[in-house]
């Protein structure tokens, strides 16, 4: 006896036939090419090699971290500590215990914060209009920008001008005169013209104004540049000492760069005002723990904008 199938089963077959013939084939997974005995001769020359630089930027780290944790005696007769022999926690409990490294960390994180904002605010704001080709006296703005770079007013000059505007012991000292770096600004205007005219001709059609066009397209699209460029006022002003030397009296407002040079110089042995850093012994382990606290915040913060670093300088960079 014969079963004669149904419409919808024939219908529900015929479905499933042309499913597997519309299902692309699958691909060969191409064959990995084997690298030849050069190739890797030079891989094994390029780790070995990239691992040995690696350890020679690490290893200075790594001996003021150790330094900071050794004992007193230990420091006195090994010249080089890793790993320590007998470890102390006196300096950490120094430093920790004392309200002036808490003061100077609290400067520097200021000036760092509010000085990495307002500069990337100015720079991109100054950096998208010298980018277009229609602005008035352009040329003349960007001569006198890179003119800046060969040539600026010197100490005596800024230290008058920072006078005379009464900024003097004052944490805007430290960040209004190097609000705008002119190197950064020319990296950030080279990345802005490398941005397609037309996407914002299509916002200004949908009716954004300049400034709309610079907050809705021309930011999302600088991410990496704003990061890269921001990574580089933020080391700049985490790493300020000259301005708070010169314009700065007031201890209480000192950053952690000028307290680490007094605790460097009582503990030499030098002239100072130890009143302001009190360093009790052991001086050398306190002067690599005051070391290892004013580097590891910026080392902290690195790997999060490292992944910007390269695509955001070199974008900028190589655009004339």
């Amino acid at each position: 006896m014969t079963m004669t199938p149904t419409p919808a089963a024939a219908t529900e077959a015929t479905a499933a036939a042309r499913t597997v013939e519309d299902r692309p084939a699958q691909q060969p997974r191409p064959r990995r090419q084997r690298r030849t005995p050069g190739e890797r001769a030079f891989g094994v020359v390029n780790v070995v090699v990239l691992t040995g630089f690696a350890l020679l930027c690490l290893i200075p780290f790594v001996h003021v971290i150790g330094s900071s944790f050794a004992s007193p005696g230990e420091l006195a007769t090994r010249n080089f500590v890793l790993v320590p022999r007998e470890w102390s926690l006196a300096a950490w409990h120094y430093i920790l215990s004392t309200p002036t490294i808490f003061r100077a960390m609290g400067v520097s994180v200021f000036v760092t914060v509010v000085g990495t904002f307002l500069s990337l605010v100015v720079t991109s704001l100054m950096a998208y209009a010298l980018a277009k080709p229609y602005l008035l006296g352009r040329r003349t703005i960007n001569f006198l920008v890179v003119f800046t770079m060969l040539f600026s007013g010197g100490m005596i000059p800024t230290f008058i001008v920072v006078s005379k505007l009464g900024l003097l012991d004052s944490l805007w000292s430290l960040i209004l005169p190097v609000t705008i770096n002119a190197f950064n600004l020319v990296i950030m205007r080279n990345f802005f013209q490398g941005i397609p005219d037309s996407l914002e001709e299509a916002a200004r059609i949908d009716g954004c104004s300049e400034l709309g066009v610079f907050w809705r397209v021309v930011l999302p699209l600088s991410m990496a540049s704003i990061a890269t460029i921001g990574l580089f006022y933020a080391v700049t002003y985490w790493n300020t000492y000259m301005h708070a030397v010169l314009y700065i009296n007031d201890s209480r407002l000192w950053p952690m760069q000028v307290l680490l040079r007094q605790v460097v110089i009582v503990s030499s042995g030098m002239n100072a005002d130890a009143t302001v850093v009190d360093v009790v012994p052991p001086a050398q382990s306190v002067k690599m723990a005051v070391i290892a606290v004013a580097t590891l915040p910026m080392l902290a913060v690195y790997p999060f904008v490292q992944r910007f670093f390269v695509k955001g300088a070199m974008i900028g960079s190589v655009k004339g």
